[in-house]
């Protein structure tokens, strides 16, 4: 017995959805085809940089000229661990060991000012650690506790004598408030996070 034309032809393969969105010329499927790319690539690339730098984020855009002249507004900055590479030194440290970053002495830090996350990060150096009685009897404190005293280069005046918008008083920068150092900058690179609306625009 001989079966059908129809019975032996081969039933075509169904493609699966995952080549039916890799082929199709549809607009709406190729622009998510296309940020789907982009996220897999800006996630990678994140990815590696936390790697290697062990914190986040592990880069950051100057945003002021309180660091003048060796960090410049639009420059982005590579940010690793406090204890990445060696543990953190403050310029008081640098001055006995000769250690130096960013031409002067001593780690510059990025830190979040009193511990808000709802703040942008402060750039700036670490001068030297104090205790709370420090922090009480010579910065009058209220409710002192120790920590870092931090400084931009280009300023008059330490941090901690200064207010921040919504905030109040900066306080002594504790460890955990630290997100991490300074290595390097690249000039200009940062004025894309900086204006990352106006360059989607464009």
């Amino acid at each position: 017995m001989t079966l059908s034309k129809r019975a032996q032809r081969p039933e075509p393969e169904e493609k699966s959805l995952i080549s039916r969105f890799r082929e199709s010329d549809h607009p709406a499927v190729s622009l998510a085809r296309d940020l789907l790319w982009v996220a897999c690539v800006v996630g990678g690339v994140a990815l590696i940089l936390f790697l290697a730098s062990g914190t986040w984020p592990a880069v950051v855009a100057v945003e002021s000229g309180s660091m003048l002249p060796e960090m410049q507004i639009g420059d982005l900055v590579f940010v690793v661990a406090p204890d990445r590479f060696g543990s953190l030194i403050t310029a008081e440290e640098g001055v006995a060991s000769g250690h130096s970053s960013f031409g002067h002495p001593g780690d510059v830090i990025v830190f979040r000012p009193n511990g808000y996350d709802s703040i942008h990060p402060i750039i700036h150096r670490a001068l030297v650690r104090i205790d709370a009685e420090v922090a009480e009897n010579e910065l009058a404190f209220q409710n002192p506790h120790g920590g870092i005293i931090t400084k931009g280069d280009n300023n008059q005046v330490i941090d901690q004598v200064t207010t921040h918008p919504g905030i109040g008083r900066i306080e002594p920068v504790r460890d955990e408030w630290i997100i991490g150092k300074a290595v390097f900058s690249i000039p200009l690179v940062g004025y894309l996070p900086l204006h990352i609306v106006e360059f989607a625009i464009l």
